[in-house]
């Protein structure tokens, strides 16, 4: 793919996507500060760097669950891929296996989990929405070991589909994909008459009644080591590992679940220090360049997950363009490592980093300004194009 920065990319999926397709994989829920914290969450963090160390081999490396990672970076879930690219979570699945790393698959992506496995023969990690009854869960399980998972990891933050209001303004639906089947779900509940109508109705959806037995239940059933997405709090992430949960996601979706959450890396230092090692814990919120892993992993991450970035490097040029925006991810990670000076991702701590303003308020698109600037132009040139036009 002909792109040489990622920033260059983030303008081709914006030429390339329906503004309301853009909207839809940059927006977020209601106000959309959750999103705006998980960027400033990071921009707060200015990196300490050690001079004068042989930084002449470097090793970018790390393990997740047993698994070796070329990189600390792996693919978050993404339902709506198919409404990228036609192949939906092939390509992405394919890019990941030849750059060694893993792809989280939800199971609202398209197309089904058993054509993927056959497609690209490499392992994955099933993002696993509990979206049906007792009899579903046990066929979505034994599917994820018919498929050769790596592991489960069971999404706990969305019991509820969030009001996305870009969506809503948009009159957006994710048409296409079984991921409309729940981005569609608000809907259909609100078609039903009454307030106490959608209430009830909503409070019998399948992920309202997810719990710690359910979570139970994944386990014994599949035997895979288990991962919990959507730990937010100190207080969840020690009963996940009193739950024998082998690793621990921190993620607020992306700012797409609930509003005014705080940022996922000011989140993560007291999830560390209460898991203590006996977990690995992985994060995800606004990563999209190598610089935000490495604050990630310094915190004490084995890794970090991107969503957004696989959905711009999927809109800019198919598998293609994951596969170089993970080229250029690993050598952005290698320069940082050596001009940080380490050679080694277990020497990141949190000593190598220290607590700054950030310089304006956060934007989603703040790692990318040249892209940030020109995406503003064209947005500025529709709406005026859209503007009615003032009689003589």
């Amino acid at each position: 793919m002909d792109f040489s920065t990622l920033q260059e990319m983030v303008l081709i999926a914006h030429e390339r996507v329906s503004p309301e397709l853009w909207d839809f994989i940059n927006g977020a829920t209601e106000s959309e500060t959750t999103a705006r914290r998980n960027r400033a969450a990071i921009d707060c963090l200015a990196l300490r760097p050690r001079v004068l160390r042989d930084v002449s081999e470097i090793n970018t490396t790390t393990s997740f669950l047993g698994r070796t990672l070329n990189i600390p970076l792996m693919m978050a879930p993404v339902g709506s891929l198919a409404l990228i690219d036609p192949a939906g979570a092939i390509p992405v699945a394919r890019a990941c296996a030849g750059a060694g790393t893993l792809m989280f698959y939800s199971t609202f992506a398209d197309p089904p989990l058993e054509e993927v496995s056959r497609a690209v023969p490499y392992p994955l990690v099933l993002a696993l929405y509990v979206r049906g009854d007792q009899d579903w869960l046990d066929r979505a399980i034994d599917e994820a070991l018919a498929a050769g998972c790596h592991a489960i990891a069971v999404v706990t933050e969305a019991p509820y589909y969030s009001r996305r209001e870009r969506d809503l303004i948009n009159q957006f639906r994710s048409r296409g994909s079984k991921s409309g089947t729940y981005a569609a779900t608000q809907k259909i509940l609100r078609d039903r008459a009454g307030d106490d109508t959608f209430k009830a109705a909503h409070a019998r959806m399948e992920p309202a009644r997810l719990t710690w037995r359910t979570i139970e239940r994944i386990r014994v059933r599949s035997g895979l080591p288990i991962v919990l997405k959507g730990i937010a709090t100190r207080e969840d992430a020690v009963l996940a590992v009193e739950a024998g949960i082998g690793a621990i996601y921190v993620s607020n979706h992306g700012g797409r679940q609930l509003d005014h959450a705080a940022g996922t890396l000011d989140t993560l230092p007291e999830i560390v220090e209460a898991v203590a090692g006996r977990a690995e814990v992985i994060v995800d919120g606004g990563i999209c360049r190598a610089t935000d892993v490495l604050k990630a992993v310094a915190l004490g991450a084995k890794a970090a997950c991107a969503g957004r970035l696989q959905c711009w490097a999927l809109a800019a040029g198919g598998e293609a363009g994951v596969v170089r925006a993970l080229e250029i991810l690993e050598e952005e990670i290698l320069i940082s490592m050596g001009l940080i000076g380490v050679t080694r991702l277990d020497e990141l701590r949190p000593k190598h980093l220290r607590q700054v303003e950030a310089i304006e308020p956060a934007d989603l698109l703040d790692a990318f300004p040249v892209a940030k600037e020109a995406i503003a132009r064209a947005r500025e040139d529709r709406l005026g194009r859209a503007a009615p036009k003032q009689r003589s």
